[in-house]
């Protein structure tokens, strides 16, 4: 149903602002997806698209720095919200994230976003302890959460 693919091309960037904005209160620029391209070493993007019409559904960015993976966004369009793209960006995720080197992974979810938390709990994420006022638009609380042992 879904094809997680590495962004191949920055003329996807538009569609994952698009995804972004729906997704989020404090969206990401244009500028600052452009600017975490240039750093290959580090910043990785993964695009989940429709496997028939290869559209773009959602999207995964994330740091590898030493040996952990920090994911930045995970992104989902609402019409595709609960199809399993989600599942399947995490899923390719974390195991390119370990072939890149990466023993662990760790990202922040706001604490009222339920759905998210179950998506990483059914990865193996755990709570390891919580931001306050991490977000804004509203001011809320994150939970950090790390995952050990990635495939």
């Amino acid at each position: 149903m879904w094809v997680v693919e590495p962004l191949a091309s920055r003329d996807d960037i538009d569609t994952i602002l698009a995804i972004e904005e729906a997704s989020f209160t404090s969206p990401w620029t244009k500028e600052m997806y452009l600017s975490e391209l240039e750093n290959t070493d580090v910043s990785f993007f993964y695009l989940a698209k429709s496997a028939s019409s290869r559209a773009i559904v959602g999207f995964c960015s994330f740091w590898r720095v030493l040996d952990e993976l920090h994911i930045n966004n995970l992104a989902v369009a609402p019409e595709h919200r609960r199809a399993k793209a989600g599942t399947a960006l995490l899923t390719r995720v974390l195991e390119d994230g370990a072939r890149l080197g990466a023993v662990r992974a760790t990202l922040e979810v706001r604490h009222s976003n339920q759905p998210a938390q179950r998506l990483y709990e059914r990865f193996g994420f755990t709570v390891a302890g919580v931001r306050r006022g991490y977000y804004s638009n509203p001011v809320e609380d994150a939970l950090v959460l790390w995952k050990e042992r990635l495939p």
